[in-house]
C-alpha cells in the first residue's frame, strides 16, 4: 500500500483525510473517532484495535455516568476536581460546560493516591553592555516563576494518573498571595480525595469484619446481627 493510498478508520468505517490517520498497533483509527477518546489515555500507538473498541464502548457507557453526576464540591480553580460525595465519585475537566465534555466519572474507591508538586522555571537575567552584547550579572541573577501540579493516581484499566495544573498564570513570586493561594488550593484537592480514599477503605473494611453474636436486649436471644444491626428472631435494634 503506497503512502498516499486512502485509508478508513477501522472503528467507524469512514475514509481517513490527509493527515487525519492516528495509527493504532494493529489498524487506524481516524480524528474524530480519536476525539471521542478519554483525555488521560496514553500509548495510542501501543493500543490494539480491539482494546480501542472496548475504551469507546466504556467511553459511551460513561456518557451516562456524567448524566447521573451531581455535583456537590468543586476543588481548583479554571481546573477543577467536582466531587459526588453521595454516589462516591469525582471528575477532573477544564470547561465549564464539562457535561458536554463527556469527563471520565472515577470512583472514589480508584483513586490509589495523590501528590502534589510545585515547578521552579529559573530564567537568567542579563544586561546590554556598550557593544549591545548580553552579560551576566555577577553574581547572576534570575527570574523564577512556579507552576503548581497535582497527580491522582487512579485504578483504571485505562489510565494510571491523571495530571494537570492548578495554576492559569505562572506564578511570579515565592510566597505571593497567588503562590499561597494556588498552594492551599492544590493542598485541598489532595486532602479531599485522600479523605475520601480513606473513608470508603474503612467502610470496605467494617463490611468485611466478621458479624460476632451478640445477646439481643429486646427477646435474650443469643443472635448475629443481621444487614440492618437488627435481632434476626424479633427484628429489633441491637445496640452497640
Amino acid at each position: 500500500m503506497g503512502l498516499f493510498d486512502k485509508k478508513y478508520c477501522d472503528i467507524c468505517g469512514g475514509k481517513i483525510g490527509l493527515l487525519g490517520n492516528r495509527k493504532l498497533e494493529d489498524g487506524n483509527m481516524c480524528k474524530n473517532c480519536a476525539g471521542l477518546l478519554s483525555p488521560f489515555t496514553t500509548d495510542r500507538r501501543k493500543t490494539t484495535l480491539s482494546e480501542m473498541k472496548e475504551h469507546l464502548a466504556y467511553r459511551k457507557e460513561n456518557e451516562n455516568q456524567v448524566a447521573g453526576f451531581n455535583a456537590t464540591r468543586s476543588l481548583g480553580g479554571k481546573t477543577k476536581v467536582l466531587l459526588d460525595e453521595d454516589a462516591g465519585k469525582f471528575i477532573v475537566s477544564s470547561s465549564s460546560r464539562w457535561q458536554s465534555e463527556n469527563p471520565d466519572v472515577i470512583k472514589f474507591s480508584q483513586v490509589t493516591g495523590c501528590q502534589t508538586e510545585i515547578r521552579e522555571s529559573k530564567t537568567e537575567l542579563k544586561w546590554k553592555d556598550n557593544e549591545g552584547k548580553q552579560v551576566s550579572f555577577s553574581p547572576p541573577r534570575y527570574d523564577i516563576d512556579y507552576d503548581f501540579y497535582i497527580t491522582i493516581n487512579v485504578n483504571s484499566p485505562w489510565f494510571n494518573s491523571i495530571n494537570f495544573k492548578i495554576n492559569d498564570n505562572r506564578v511570579e513570586q515565592y510566597g505571593s498571595v497567588e503562590y499561597r493561594e494556588m498552594d492551599r488550593q492544590s493542598g485541598e484537592i489532595k486532602e479531599a480525595l485522600t479523605k475520601v480514599r480513606q473513608e470508603v477503605r474503612e467502610n470496605v473494611a467494617a463490611a468485611n469484619a466478621p458479624k460476632i453474636a451478640q445477646l439481643c436486649p429486646l427477646c435474650g436471644a443469643t443472635t448475629t446481627p443481621n444487614a440492618n444491626g437488627c435481632c434476626e428472631f424479633c427484628g429489633g435494634a441491637m445496640q452497640g
